[in-house]
Formats: C-alpha cells, sequence, structure tokens
C-alpha cells in the first residue's frame, strides 16, 4: 500500500481529526487520530492490518499482544493475517497485566500491535510485559506513528502511517493560550 492509500483510507473513516487536544502522553495537539473510527469498520481495519502484518509475514510468531484498550481490534487482525492467537494486556493499578486465562511462555516469539504511538510508553509496558514471561518480542506494529521518530524498541518497529502533527507542552500550547477548549478524545 502507499502512504497516499492508506491516509485516503483514514480520512474516508473520519479518523484524522482537527481541534485541540490532549493525548494520552499528555501532550496537546491541533490533530488526532482516532483509531476507534477507522476499526468501527471492518473491511478498513483489515485492510490496515493486513498490510501491517506484511512486514512480519516469514517470521515464526506464536502470539500477538496488544495493550488493552485501543490495541484489541489491531492485535486481533493482524494475528488474523499470521495465522497466530491473538491476547491482550489490561490495565490494573496503572501497569499492564496478564488476564482472562492468557498466558506467555518462556521462549514464546511475540509480536506487540498498537493503534498509534505517541512517546511509546504502553508499548514498552508490553514489552516489558512480555519479556517478564520470557516471551521473546519479535516487533511491534502499529497503524500511526505519530512520535515524530522518538519512539524506539529494541526491537524492530514498523507503522502503517508516520504521521508528524505538531505535540505541545501544555504549559507551552497556543491553542491553550488562544482559549481553546480540550478535547480529550481517547478518554471518550
Amino acid at each position: 500500500m502507499t502512504e497516499q492509500e492508506i491516509v485516503d483510507i483514514l480520512k474516508a473513516s473520519g479518523a484524522l481529526l482537527t481541534g485541540h487536544f490532549q493525548l494520552r502522553s499528555g501532550l496537546h495537539s491541533d490533530h488526532f487520530f482516532q483509531a476507534a473510527l477507522l476499526l468501527q469498520y471492518p473491511d478498513k481495519a483489515e485492510t490496515i492490518c493486513r498490510y501491517l502484518a506484511g512486514f512480519f509475514r516469514g517470521q515464526p510468531i506464536d502470539a500477538v499482544i496488544s495493550p488493552a484498550v485501543g490495541g484489541l481490534i489491531v492485535g486481533q487482525e493482524v494475528a488474523r493475517a499470521l495465522g497466530c492467537r491473538a491476547i491482550f494486556a489490561d490495565k490494573e493499578d496503572g501497569r499492564l497485566v496478564l488476564k482472562r486465562g492468557f498466558s506467555i511462555k518462556p521462549a514464546d516469539r511475540i509480536l506487540v500491535a498498537e493503534d498509534v504511538v505517541t512517546k511509546g510508553g504502553r508499548v514498552q509496558q508490553t514489552i516489558d510485559l512480555v519479556r517478564s514471561f520470557g516471551g521473546q518480542v519479535v516487533g511491534v506494529a502499529v497503524i500511526v506513528d505519530r512520535s515524530g521518530g522518538e519512539a524506539e524498541f529494541d526491537v524492530p518497529f514498523h507503522s502503517a502511517l508516520k504521521l508528524s502533527l505538531p505535540t505541545f507542552d501544555p504549559a507551552e500550547c497556543p491553542l491553550c493560550k488562544a482559549g481553546q477548549p480540550v478535547d480529550r478524545p481517547g478518554s471518550k
């Protein structure tokens, strides 16, 4: 897929928003990628996630893990494309844990899948969780990397699209200074 084809799919689903947003990282931006608006269309989700899976096709992968909630559908669709299991980590007391009977065995080869990365904190927590069980992280697959190249992991990292969207520290945010109300779309 070309970058333009991916952007067209995101725009057609209404997933690229403009306004004044507080990101999960705490930073502010005038653009937001709302993955849920893309993922509500199974055909579009399958298309993007199949493309993501292509970066890892041919590698032995035992499971795809995603942090809940944003990465659930991404992980499911990437795992479907790779023909392996899909598991997810729940948030509990501010950290990620495995529940619901999910398991990672030592030496399991695990791919981490997520909807969007800004700073990479949730993905790194997922990597750390996999390793705490002795699993081997083979890579990271995300729909949108909006880190501007700052999110780095010690495994192969691929995104369907890199978005270089401006982010602002809240104390320096021009939208805050202009008095625009802040939207927290990731929490709705």
